[in-house]
C-alpha cells in the first residue's frame, strides 16, 4: 500500500470516526454522567468492534456476515439495551458535585462488552468497513503488513478521536459545581444515551 493510499484512508477513516454517531453519543454522555472513571476498557469496546469489523472485510467474509444477519441484529440489540441501562442508571444517578470525585461506574469488563456490543451493530461502523472502505483500499491486494499498518493506523486515529471527545466531555461536566447541576447533566446524558439506543435500534 503506497503512502499516498494511506493517506487517504487515514482521512475517509478520520472523518467516519470523528462524526458524532451513537458511538461518540455514548461515550460523551457517559463521561458527563461518570467522569473519566472506566473509560479505558469502554473505549477498548470500540477499538476491538472496529477491528472485527475490519477483518471481516479485509478477510472477504463480508458475504459470510450477510448470511448472518440475524447474529449482528441480536448483538446490536444487546448493546442497545447496555445503553438502556446505561441511560436507567444516570438518571437515578446521585446529584453529586463533579468535584466531589467520580461515581461508581460499571465493572471494565461489562463496560468494555458494552462498548463492543454497541460497535459490533452499529449500523454507522458497519456501512464503513463493508461499503466505504472497499472504495477506498483495495482488499484483494491486501497482505500481512498492509492489514498490520491499517489495524495499526485505525487503532491510533479512533484512540486519539474518542479520547478528544472524552476529555472535552470532561472539562465540560467539571463547570458544573453544584448537586443541582450535576442533577440536570446525568439526566441530560441520559437521554442522550437512550437517544442513541433508540437510533440504532431503529435501523
Amino acid at each position: 500500500m503506497s503512502f499516498s493510499s494511506l493517506l487517504v484512508f487515514i482521512g475517509v477513516y478520520l472523518a467516519a470516526v470523528a462524526t458524532p454517531g451513537p458511538g461518540v453519543a455514548a461515550l460523551v454522555a457517559r463521561v458527563l454522567g461518570q467522569g473519566l472513571a472506566g473509560i479505558a476498557p469502554f473505549i477498548a469496546g470500540f477499538l476491538v468492534g472496529d477491528l472485527i469489523w475490519f477483518s471481516v472485510a479485509a478477510t472477504g467474509l463480508a458475504v459470510l456476515a450477510h448470511e448472518f444477519a440475524g447474529v449482528f441484529t441480536a448483538i446490536r440489540l444487546a448493546g442497545v439495551a447496555y445503553l438502556l441501562y446505561l441511560a436507567w442508571t444516570m438518571w437515578r444517578a446521585p446529584a453529586r458535585p463533579a468535584d466531589v470525585g467520580p461515581v461508581q461506574s460499571a465493572s471494565g469488563a461489562r463496560s468494555f462488552l458494552g462498548a463492543l456490543s454497541l460497535t459490533l451493530g452499529n449500523p454507522k461502523v458497519i456501512v464503513f468497513f463493508l461499503s466505504i472502505m472497499p472504495l477506498v483500499v483495495d482488499l484483494d491486494a491486501i497482505n500481512a503488513k498492509t492489514a498490520i499498518t491499517l489495524a495499526a493506523t485505525m487503532m491510533g486515529v479512533l484512540s486519539s478521536v474518542l479520547l478528544t471527545y472524552a476529555l472535552a466531555a470532561n472539562r465540560a461536566r467539571k463547570l458544573f459545581r453544584s448537586s443541582r447541576a450535576m442533577k440536570m447533566i446525568n439526566r441530560g446524558a441520559a437521554g442522550v444515551m437512550a437517544g442513541a439506543a433508540l437510533a440504532i435500534a431503529a435501523r
